[in-house]
């Protein structure tokens, strides 16, 4: 670090500039959702057209994540959060430019930032606060939340004032990246690698025939899609049943508060004997909700508090899980990224796939159940990954993984994604 701050000062700037860097990774993809709508109809998109919106940020998760870990060797941690950022902040501005290609365009751009950021985040924490990652991460996981409810909440009432539409929305997501800019600038004359255990390209190998590596991945691949169905969808559907716009979006907003929400819970993971029961009932939670969108449409506030509730607390053990399992640091930064590179690509063709069946099925019915079906199977493969062993336990000794086998500490299982 840098000694031009004072003690003082050098941990509540570098605090500020990680909380705000939280609120520029959600609010720019998710709030997009309110007014999809407001966009299908001023492009003449189809309903699959506008569900890609939703997925090139995932595929951006996808394939971008492991460059992420490239830039940082080479250009430090603190350079390359600001490069994410200018990107970010330069999707944004390109996305209500007006034309089809550039809401495409501005939308995988600010893919590309968000993944660049979502990885080489939590590498920053275990260098600069580690005896208090859990703590946080629990605080940028609710600003995140907040930040993209706030997006949500507000993105009709802008796009419905005299003389302005849904460019005018967009456009003023733009407040986020810009303050992270401003604040993260003083961290520039640091530079400083990634640590070791930040996932990385994956290189195959035995990892990829382990049957306990395919059951994390697809607990958290599986948690990923139905979220990202319902952070794509969930206004289209609430206006189906007859909310308001405004209505729609303000639930939208609840149901990102409520993703943050078991950020607060994280370290009782460490204390579980095992996650097995945790990850299947955090799964059934998750598909009651969607079970209660389907019969119960006139609760939406309470399902919407729900599945927020299960997809967040979900995600947070399945990150939790991947150190969890994993012998040694390297053997979790491989896991780490096979989970999210094979996770976010079966995600990725959920959000278009669901408005396709729409408009076949002429409702969100199937699409729903659907859903609902597939976290029946997030719950098996979570009983599965939530058993207390590790990976290639019975050949430790002999893995080429590398390294002495011993449990990861708890206070660094973030530190591998």
């Amino acid at each position: 670090m840098s000694n031009t701050s004072s003690p003082v000062s050098r941990p509540a700037l570098l605090i500020a500039g990680v909380l705000l860097i939280a609120a520029t990774l959600r609010a720019p993809i998710t709030g997009i959702a309110p007014v999809l709508d407001m966009i299908r109809d001023s492009l003449s998109l189809g309903t699959a057209q506008a569900g890609i919106l939703t997925t090139l940020p995932l595929l951006a998760f996808a394939l971008v994540s492991p460059v992420a870990v490239v830039l940082a060797r080479r250009f430090g941690l603190e350079r390359s959060l600001f490069g994410a950022l200018l990107l970010i902040a330069g999707g944004v501005a390109l996305r209500p430019a007006g034309a089809v290609w550039s809401l495409f365009a501005g939308t995988a751009v600010i893919g590309i930032g968000v993944a660049i950021a979502n990885v080489l985040l939590p590498s920053l924490l275990k260098r600069d606060f580690p005896t208090k990652i859990a703590l946080v991460t629990s605080a940028y996981a609710m600003t995140a939340g907040i930040a993209a409810a706030l997006a949500s909440v507000m993105a009709v009432p802008i796009a419905s004032l005299p003389g302005k539409d849904w460019r005018w929305a967009l456009g003023a997501f733009e407040i986020f990246p810009l303050a992270a800019l401003a604040a993260w600038t003083p961290q520039l004359a640091n530079h400083t690698a990634p640590a070791g255990g930040t996932a990385a390209l994956p290189q195959g190998g035995r990892i990829w025939h382990s049957p306990l590596a395919w059951q994390v991945t697809f607990f958290f691949g599986l948690n990923s899609l139905v979220y990202y169905v319902v952070v794509a969808w969930l206004p289209a559907m609430l206006m189906e049943r007859g909310y308001s716009a405004a209505a729609a979006g303000s639930l939208h907003g609840i149901f990102q508060v409520a993703t943050a929400i078991p950020g607060f819970l994280g370290p009782l993971i460490g204390r579980l004997k095992d996650q097995k029961i945790a990850a299947a009932g955090l799964a059934l939670v998750t598909g009651t909700a969607l079970f209660g969108f389907f019969f119960l449409p006139a609760w939406a506030p309470a399902w919407t508090a729900l599945f927020g509730f299960g997809t967040g607390a979900t995600f947070i053990l399945g990150l939790s899980i991947i150190s969890l399992r994993a012998g040694n640091a390297r053997q979790a930064a491989s896991l780490s990224g096979m989970v999210q590179c094979v996770g976010y690509l079966v995600a990725a063709s959920a959000p278009p796939l669901a408005g396709l069946i729409h408009d076949r099925s002429h409702g969100w019915q199937t699409p729903l159940m659907i859903c609902c079906l597939l976290c029946g199977v997030m719950a098996a493969f979570g009983y599965r990954a939530g058993r207390p062993i590790h990976l290639f336990a019975e050949q430790a000794k002999s893995s080429d993984l590398g390294g002495a086998t011993q449990p990861l500490r708890q206070d660094h299982r973030g530190s591998s994604l």
